[in-house]
């Protein structure tokens, strides 16, 4: 995996092969960012990194200037590779080792940008809760955006606050957030 873009543009990441990851790829990352440039300023947000894996959409806002990021995964070896890459180059990002559901239920901060990157594997079910929380402990600041991650061959459009969802080969990106109400 690499950075595709900011103050470490270009650089390549190795993660662990023991890591049970699946790491969005790089077409699909840069169409992704290229969506939130259009909308945010990345020095001036908070993200909430979640099944945050190797760190790789950490990595990419970092790069790209946001300071205040929180990485959320329970595998310890996960969290790992995320504090001694961002060690090695100095980005600010802030990692918890839990369960994703079980830190949405318990946290209060607002972020503008929350990005959940389940296993592919998720029931209709698992991916529900993700929204869910996140609206029902209004984890989002004002025009914040939920952005899941999944399979292409997985629909979440049915789910309340869905707005619209892009699909980069296998991967799918589906955008959550309240509507206006005028």
């Amino acid at each position: 995996m690499r950075i595709i873009s900011g103050e470490f543009k270009g650089r390549r990441l190795t993660a662990p092969k023991k890591l049970p990851v699946r790491p969005t790829t790089d077409m699909a990352k840069e169409a992704l960012f290229n969506i939130i440039n259009n909308t945010y300023y990345f020095d001036d947000i908070s993200v909430l990194d979640l099944f945050s894996g190797t760190g790789n959409i950490s990595y990419e806002f970092a790069s790209r200037g946001t300071q205040d990021i929180t990485a959320v995964d329970e595998n310890f070896g996960c969290i790992k590779f995320i504090n001694e890459t961002s060690d090695v180059f100095e980005m600010s990002i802030n990692t918890v080792k839990s369960d994703v559901y079980k830190f949405l239920e318990q946290n209060n901060k607002t972020y503008d940008v929350i990005f959940a990157d389940p296993p592919y594997d998720f029931t209709l079910e698992q991916f529900s809760k993700i929204p869910e929380l996140v609206f029902n402990q209004n984890l989002l600041a004002e025009n914040g955006v939920l952005i899941v991650e999944h399979s292409k061959y997985t629909k979440l459009d049915t789910l309340e606050y869905f707005n619209y969802s892009k699909i980069y080969g296998g991967n799918c990106f589906s955008f959550f957030s309240k509507k206006d109400d005028a």
